[in-house]
């Protein structure tokens, strides 16, 4: 059996237990022999429980296993998850960047986000809109740093925290509470969850288990590097997402409306140019006519510069718009997890990560898988290469906080992106284009066909063909 197969077995076995559980039940089950199991097992049970609109806490001993089940999570599913780590100094930045991620993908309204568990959060989320908008406000003011926003684990249908956290935090009422004691015979601090939900017992060794609250300074920021890498990565692949819908939404406009447009706008012109030509004396007239003609210049080298993309036709035939498959997501995170240019240790080093993730934001906008395990290929084969031409001692405490440094700047940038991008006027188009593909409707054709109407009438005005 596989290791896709055991957490599977794993998460089911844990999902018939909980489901048949009355309330205050305190259930035992014996963790998975293979650690390596345990994370993809929790990430497949948080997938089931969000399946049947059930919210789930799961308390693990502190933060070891986060960062690998923050990996194994479902990517739709993933906004509906807060994976918080217990120590303070990873805490703030990682549910800003959560908040963030969830935002933007209810913002993006993609077809990951149309199943029940998304349905079922945007209920949960007008619910709690207080708390909710309480949230954004605090995010909005770089938050990460000041007290935490009230009763936020209330937004969050699934979350994960060590006991350290789980308590002051997240003690909103959860349906299911899983916790995860390593020590077999240790009679386990249930705290206040398991007053009313049943709580399932999960004992066992965990490979590293330690509390990291606990650790030297060094040890400290290469957690927090860590943590942070995962959280920017799933907002860069959000940020990576939306610009390649809107690039795609944006050749598709050019190529049905642009050119249209253009004429339209050369056609209200000379109309324009008719009347002041007519009123010589009239300053309105001559005004008008300038602006028109300045309208008309404008539309022309816009539509100019689409005319002979390929691309723009080759979208307009498919109709789909930009579409990647998990696959394609998940290494686009991966790469910019290990690659991202703000985890590097020089300016060398910096170069060649920018270069390569230059070349995966391309490759990502065209879906190209190919070309994303190539790049993955060639950073791993030149990773011991530019470890031994730094020469450096990067690993110190003063190098790890810069690099941590850099990471917390990153998701402030990534932010403003993303609420420039849903801001301007082309991505409320673009929404309002994807509301009418759900009803069965083509906006822009039907743009299109009212512009063609314009254009015919002016031209029978102008007595042109």
């Amino acid at each position: 059996m596989n290791d896709t197969a055991q957490a599977t077995n794993a998460a089911l076995r844990w999902l018939d237990r909980l489901q048949s559980a009355g309330p205050r039940s305190l259930l035992q089950e014996a963790l998975p022999t293979d650690a390596a199991t345990t994370a993809p097992a929790l990430a497949a049970l948080a997938a089931e429980a969000l399946a049947r609109e059930r919210s789930l806490l799961v308390v693990t001993p502190d933060d070891e296993l986060l960062p690998d089940v923050s990996n194994a999570l479902d990517m739709n599913l993933r906004p509906l998850c807060l994976v918080l780590p217990g120590a303070d100094y990873a805490s703030r930045i990682t549910l800003r960047a959560t908040l963030s991620l969830l935002k933007s993908r209810l913002q993006r309204d993609g077809d990951d986000t149309q199943g029940p568990a998304w349905r079922a959060q945007r209920a949960r989320l007008l619910e709690h809109a207080g708390h909710w908008h309480a949230c954004l406000d605090w995010c909005a003011r770089n938050g990460d740093r000041d007290s935490w926003p009230d009763d936020f684990g209330a937004l969050f249908p699934v979350r994960f925290a060590p006991r350290s956290a789980a308590g002051s935090l997240l003690a909103s009422p959860a349906d299911w509470v899983v916790m995860l004691e390593p020590r077999i015979h240790a009679a386990p601090s249930l705290g206040p969850w398991a007053e009313t939900a049943p709580t399932l017992l999960l004992t066992g060794r965990l490979t590293g288990a330690a509390a990291l609250v606990k650790v030297d300074e060094q040890a400290r920021l290469r957690i927090e590097l860590e943590l942070l890498g995962q959280e920017l990565a799933e907002l860069e692949l959000e940020l990576a997402t939306a610009q390649a819908e809107i690039g795609d939404f944006t050749q598709r406009y050019h190529a049905t409306i642009g050119g249209r447009m253009a004429e339209l706008d050369l056609l209200q012109a000379e109309v324009a140019l008719r009347r002041a030509e007519a009123a010589p004396n009239d300053s309105h007239s001559q005004r008008t006519a300038q602006q028109a003609w300045s309208r008309a210049e404008r539309s022309h080298e816009e539509s100019s510069r689409f005319a002979d993309r390929k691309q723009a036709a080759a979208a307009v035939d498919s109709g789909r718009g930009f579409r990647a498959g998990t696959d394609v997501k998940k290494l686009y995170r991966q790469i910019a997890q290990k690659i991202h240019p703000d985890r590097a240790r020089d300016e060398a080093d910096r170069a060649w990560r920018t270069e390569l993730m230059t070349e995966a934001n391309r490759a990502y906008r065209n879906a190209d898988r190919e070309a994303l395990q190539e790049i993955l290929a060639s950073w791993q084969e030149s990773l011991h290469a530019t470890t031994a031409r730094s020469g450096k001692d990067h690993s110190s405490s003063s190098a790890l906080a810069m690099q941590v440094a850099r990471l917390r700047r990153r998701v402030t940038e990534i932010e403003s992106e993303l609420n420039r991008l849903y801001g301007s006027r082309l991505y409320e188009l673009f929404a309002a284009a994807k509301v009418a593909s759900r009803q069965g409707r083509d906006l822009l054709q039907e743009m299109a066909g009212r512009l063609e109407g314009q254009i015919a009438a002016i031209k029978h005005a102008l007595g042109t063909t």
